[in-house]
């Protein structure tokens, strides 16, 4: 009985089951989008390209990990390096030793600036080989001293043979340099082969190389050789084979698993939970809509077990069909987010999306577990009836909620305040983590208060209402009598405020405090920058030689100027607690007293001065401070960007941390632990009564290819560079979120304007006219929007004020242009999702409706 029941429902009565249909429809859609950015964080790759012939590739661990005991068990905590790590490359030898390896070559790369043509890639010339027999020397002769081996394709293009010169500016050195000879094209670029001794000093990290490329002897097996190989490194470093050594090549795909595995994993888990609670909320007023229907079939006879049955008979036929639809937009979704991180550079191009089985199986079976969860709890009153009071019952909504729901949403409301509470006394990321959190509690909170929180609202909008004529007294006494209905309605839209709210206006917070940071501590009359990899700094010479000036001595040293300071970007790890965390940093070019001249960083303790004393220091933003504990005179525990551990002592503190970098370091200490030692920028003071025009001549006038001469904004266009990615993220999980609650706040209108047949029906027999009820469902919609618009923001406003205080230090910051729009758009949802099944009610007559079913 109860099989053909449900399969009866589905096929004459298949307008009950669209709204169901929807909702899980784009709950599978979102599920299956994360599962496969999740799958794809996990497995990502890229096949090898230049170490295609070398079956082993030795290079070093691109994160930092610490080890921990939890209780009995014994955790271990990573995180991605901002810069490439590189290993010794004494290694070299070492692993040319053992008896299987034929060749060991050391590969480095770096750029170079100033070439013929634009940009080059600088490497050793034992590197020469590693991309395969094709890779050789076809004209001319190795590099010496003062030489270079160009590739053909480089050299043609700028008409240079053998013998000629080329000017090249380095990270460790500028110099004219003689063509020795020409290479086979590069499928990588244009290239510069140099003799090896000098490519390590030019690379500007001496000692270090990227990675070292091994191939076997005939006969021996890439196992055995990995195997050798492995006894000759022990812990110095990694052994790659397979497509791992791609990875090599490609050292930002751990960050960007790490973000893949961030997006598909923290937030799939939202976006999961918020999918699962919509297609609850949805079933479940679906169910509660056929009330009257269960307690037909009580009054006949059925029995509690055969409801249930056929509840769950009806989920098994519509659930899994639903879900399955979503997959293919969900895998077009996560095709559309996965390119924009391409695009932007957060993953690289060589990753492919991983498209598997797991996510869609995923999206399926709890879309399915949620339909019959829900429909089980709706149908829970009416099966457990008896059946004399069945009919009664459901023509009557119940005057309130149930203690245990009551109960179980005041400990969610306390759950969020703590929640906000927590994130009070946090910093940073660990605030910011908080957030959805925050978010999730005071949601089901309101789902499940959501009864009381309508009739509330009634009573405070029921007031305005009934001043506006009948129509606005006949919404204010439906919303107060059908409070669950209206509850129904209120839960979405709050969600979608909630949602775009805190993701939107957290953002917006960080990036508004920031060019405020920016515009209140920047300085300096010019800033210099580089259409290239960076701008080059002074290099010391050898024993009893003159160094070559960079680009900060030779700014300096104009008239007209006071006081010039490069700046070096890159990143460190700290470590707070159990927890890895990254933080911006910059490495100071010049005298470090100067720096108060170009930049006003708010000092609170300290010094800036003293980060000249030694390389052994660092200033701190006072954030970070206190999140380390730190203070003037201690020494802090971080890690440089190549993965390098130092201890410097603090020497300062200070306030705009968030607009210039967190952590201060002389030069000399982070220099050799970077990717490219190029400063991104120069800061330059004009001296007093200079004339600002003719120094900027000056500038231009250096002669530093690629680098560029603005004023003030150059700096702010660069550090809002910086922030892109993030906000592009927060702007897509605003979207996919709050577009999903949207979708679902509309389903959900729709369903109940459709649902009141009857009462329609009955108002116009009564003498209602259709512009009356096309004004009062008007008046609801409003209701709902209102109160959902308040609620929403009030839950993103407690979540925004302690992780913003966390994040920036100061209140949240809610720009009008992105607020305004934001409510517009739901009062027009709300509008339009109930005017458009409105008017299909009024379009039926009166008289036969309100005999029909309801």
């Amino acid at each position: 009985m109860s099989n053909g029941l449900a399969r009866a429902s589905v096929r004459f009565r298949p307008a009950s089951f669209v709204g169901t249909f929807v909702a899980l429809f784009f709950a599978a859609a979102v599920i299956t989008a994360c599962g496969t950015l999740l799958q794809t964080g996990i497995t990502a790759s890229v096949p090898a390209g230049r170490y295609a012939d070398a079956p082993v590739v030795v290079a070093a661990d691109q994160t930092v990990g610490i080890t921990f005991r939890q209780g009995e068990d014994t955790d271990t905590e990573e995180q991605p390096l901002p810069d490439r790590a590189r290993v010794d490359a004494a290694l070299t030898a070492r692993i040319a030793a053992q008896p299987g390896v034929a060749a060991a070559r050391p590969d480095s790369a770096f750029p170079l600036q100033g070439g013929p043509g634009g940009p080059l890639t600088g490497r050793g010339f034992a590197a020469l080989g590693i991309a395969g027999p094709q890779d050789r020397l076809v004209e001319g002769r190795a590099p010496g001293a003062g030489e270079v081996v160009l590739d053909a394709d480089t050299a043609r293009a700028a008409q240079l043979a053998p013998g000629g010169t080329v000017a090249l500016t380095a990270p460790g050195g500028s110099g004219s340099y003689r063509i020795s000879g020409l290479a086979a094209p590069q499928s990588a670029g244009a290239t510069a082969w140099f003799a090896d001794q000098q490519a390590d000093r030019l690379s500007g990290h001496p000692g270090r190389v990227d990675a070292i490329a091994v191939q076997p002897r005939e006969g021996v097996t890439a196992k055995a050789l990995a195997a050798q190989v492995g006894t000759a490194v022990g812990a110095d470093a990694e052994v790659r084979t397979g497509r791992d050594r791609g990875t090599v090549e490609q050292p930002a795909l751990t960050g960007a698993r790490e973000a893949l595995a961030g997006i598909g994993g923290s937030f799939g888990g939202i976006a999961a939970m918020t999918a699962v609670f919509v297609v609850v909320s949805t079933v479940a007023l679906a169910t509660g809509q056929r009330a009257r229907e269960f307690a037909l079939l009580r009054a006949i006879g059925a029995t509690p077990r055969q409801i249930r049955r056929t509840i769950a008979t009806e989920a098994m036929l519509v659930a899994p069909l639903a879900a399955a639809s979503g997959i293919l937009p969900g895998l077009g979704l996560a095709r559309w987010w996965f390119d924009g991180m391409v695009e932007r550079g957060a993953v690289p191009e060589a990753v492919e999306l991983s498209v598997g089985p797991l996510p869609m199986v995923a999206a399926v079976v709890l879309c399915t577990l949620a339909a019959l969860a829900a429909g089980f709890f709706a149908a829970r009153r009416p099966a457990r009836m008896r059946a004399s009071q069945a009919l009664g019952a459901a023509a009557v909504e119940p005057s309130r909620p149930g203690w245990i729901r009551t109960g179980l949403g005041l400990l969610f409301t306390a759950g969020g305040i703590v929640l906000a509470g927590v994130a009070t006394g946090l910093n940073g990321t660990d605030a910011a983590n908080t957030a959805l959190g925050v978010v999730m509690c005071f949601l089901t909170a309101v789902a499940l208060l959501g009864p009381w929180v309508a009739r509330v609202a009634a009573g405070l909008l029921g007031v305005p209402l009934r001043a506006g004529g009948a129509p606005g007294s006949l919404a204010a006494d439906n919303t107060r009598a059908n409070a669950r209905r209206l509850a129904s309605a209120i839960t979405p839209i709050a969600m979608v405020t909630a949602f775009c709210g805190t993701l939107l206006f957290m953002q917006s917070t960080v990036r508004h405090e920031s060019g405020e940071q920016v515009r209140a501590g920047l300085t300096a009359d010019h800033v210099l920058g580089s259409t290239g990899p960076g701008l080059p700094a002074a290099v010391p010479g050898a024993a009893g030689a003159a160094g070559t000036p960079g680009v900060v001595e030779r700014a300096a040293g104009l008239p007209g100027v006071e006081a010039a300071v490069g700046v070096l970007r890159t990143g460190v790890v700290y470590r707070e607690g159990h927890d890895l965390d990254s933080a911006p940093a910059l490495g100071i070019t010049g005298d470090p007293s100067r720096l108060p001249r170009v930049l006003d960083l708010d000092v609170r303790t300290g010094s800036l001065a003293d980060l000249g004393r030694s390389p052994d220091t660092v200033a701190l933003d006072a954030a970070l401070a206190s999140a380390l504990g730190a203070e003037v005179g201690e020494r802090v525990q971080l890690w440089l960007g190549d993965g390098t551990e130092t201890r410097p002592l603090v020497v300062a503190t200070y306030g705009r941390g968030l607009g210039f970098g967190q952590v201060l370091l002389p030069r000399a200490a982070v220099a050799e632990h970077v990717t490219a030692a190029y400063d991104q920028q120069v800061l330059v003071a004009d001296a007093s009564g200079a004339d600002r025009a003719a120094v900027a001549r000056g500038l231009a006038g250096l002669g530093v290819p690629g680098m560029t001469v603005t004023d003030r904004a150059g700096f702010a266009v660069q550090a809002d560079k910086d922030q892109e990615m993030g906000a592009w993220v927060n702007a897509v999980m605003a979207a996919v979120l709050g577009g999903f609650a949207a979708v679902t706040a509309a389903n959900t209108l729709v369903m109940t304007v459709l649902d009141r047949r009857r009462e329609v029906a009955l108002l116009r027999l009564a003498g209602t006219t259709r512009g009356q009820v096309r004004h009062m469902m008007r008046w609801e919609a409003l209701l709902v929007a209102a109160t959902g618009l308040g609620v929403g923001a009030v839950i993103a406003w407690v979540t925004l004020v302690p992780v913003t205080r966390g994040l920036t230090g100061a209140t949240p910051y809610v720009p009008p242009g992105t607020a305004l729009p934001l409510a517009a758009g739901a009062v027009a949802l709300c509008l339009a999702a109930t005017a458009l099944p409105a008017r299909a009610l009024l379009r039926s007559r009166p008289i036969a409706t309100s005999g029909g079913k309801q």
